[in-house]
């Protein structure tokens, strides 16, 4: 059985339906296997393409969580259409990333949860990031201060007011994520938060919010009037 997408009625392959109908017309799997270019001796790139789909539970979002090495124990997904996988999923990060950064005023942990949310969602691993803003609350950098293990990470305060210093900053945001999904801060979390806190007041920089990503939720220290 001849299982190329050559084989298709033309009207039926994914680089033509993209051509004539627009990238928006095809489904996940149609648009994996454009990425992919080819498929195996006993599949064609769609069906690799679906189980690719399905190694992510059929969930873009899962999808984006993993790396190199799930992508090629895949049959038939060596290094070179791994690494097209993932060069395509980091530009839709980093897509996400810029609408976020279109929004340069922070006005409330949904805006600052938009902004960092594509960075900290998929890790696996915790990362603590700090935002750094003006007087007027507009964003001048974001900074990541730390990578560490999949239940914590250390934070140095010496580095976060160094930061301050130099970009002349009145305002920091805390950021980290929870790979365990529970966004629920820890002991430690409120001790590194106060920390920092006290810190920063000597330099007449505050800190504003304390996030805590964890998938698709969020905690806020200031929210929660923790802050």
């Amino acid at each position: 059985m001849n299982n190329s997408i050559k084989t298709w009625a033309e009207e039926d392959r994914p680089r033509e339906k993209l051509q004539k109908h627009g990238a928006a017309a095809l489904t996940e799997t149609e648009l994996l296997a454009i990425l992919l270019g080819s498929g195996t001796r006993n599949e064609s790139a769609i069906d690799l393409a679906k189980r690719i789909f399905s190694l992510g539970h059929n969930n873009l979002n899962e999808l984006g969580k993993l790396g190199l090495d799930d992508f090629q124990k895949i049959k038939g997904i060596g290094a070179a259409k791994a690494i097209t996988l993932i060069a395509a999923i980091e530009l839709g990060r980093r897509r996400n990333i810029a609408d976020a950064r279109q929004q340069a005023t922070i006005r409330s942990s949904k805006e600052i949860f938009n902004l960092m949310h594509p960075k900290l969602a998929d890790l696996k691993n915790e990362e603590f990031w700090t935002i750094y803003l003006n007087n007027k609350n507009v964003v001048i950098d974001e900074k990541r201060i730390s990578i560490g293990g999949v239940t914590q990470t250390t934070v140095d305060t010496k580095i976060i007011a160094r930061h301050a210093i130099s970009l002349l900053a009145s305002g920091v945001i805390l950021c980290h994520n929870h790979p365990s999904e529970n966004c629920s801060p820890s002991e430690e979390d409120r001790k590194i938060t106060v920390q920092i806190a006290n810190a920063l007041r000597l330099i007449d920089c505050h800190v504003l919010d304390h996030i805590i990503i964890s998938g698709k939720n969020y905690f806020s220290f200031c929210d929660e009037g923790l802050l």
